[in-house]
């Protein structure tokens, strides 16, 4: 087995797509983040208990340095998702799960406003794509809670195949104990979604 070193990986500035742009989170994106993030906070709860870790830009502030240094490290692959006027819509990640494999999982989350418009599809795709064709992929997976819909029609539309759900696996954002639904794709599934 080849000895995989990340660090020495070159990743794209950036993502672009038909509507948006992808990449990673920036010093800029602060006090957009934190506002976006404040004004979506129970939309966001509701899936992602994060949000309410948000109190201050500071917070924001400290959650784009982290990002930018775990992107520098290839830790973890945080980035933003904006339109193409430079909007900020949501956020989506590419964490590394085994880099030995490689395999990885995608989550993501938008803005209340921004959703049902195909824009995580879109931010999906083009993550999925990095994840296969930079990062030489060999799996790639989305979880989300067994309840949200939204969340599990992005990975099917993707072309995402559904795994099974694991059962009592989780503590919701509202304190209740949540199922996980998992999909993955590998190598040959997604060469026949390209395109799609």
């Amino acid at each position: 087995m080849r000895e995989i070193r990340p660090i020495l990986i070159d990743l794209p500035e950036k993502l672009v797509g038909q509507r948006i742009v992808v990449r990673p989170w920036r010093e800029a994106d602060t006090s957009v983040l934190y506002a976006l993030v404040d004004q979506n906070r129970a939309h966001i709860r509701r899936w992602l208990p994060w949000a309410d870790g948000y109190h201050s830009i500071d917070d924001a502030r400290a959650f784009v340095r982290r990002s930018t240094a775990h992107w520098a490290l290839r830790e973890d692959l945080g980035m933003a998702i904006l339109d193409h006027g430079g909007q900020l819509l949501g956020g989506i990640g590419l964490h590394p799960r085994v880099w030995q494999v490689p395999a990885f999982e995608i989550g993501y989350w938008i803005a209340e406003p921004h959703q049902g418009k195909g824009y995580v599809a879109e931010a999906v795709k083009l993550v999925t794509g990095l994840a296969f064709d930079v990062l030489h992929a060999r799996r790639v997976m989305i979880r989300c809670d067994a309840r949200n819909d939204r969340s599990a029609a992005v990975a099917r539309r993707c072309g995402y195949v559904f795994e099974g759900t694991f059962r009592s696996d989780s503590i919701a954002a509202d304190g209740s104990l949540g199922d996980t639904m998992v999909f993955s794709l590998l190598p040959a599934e997604y060469a026949a979604t390209r395109g799609t």
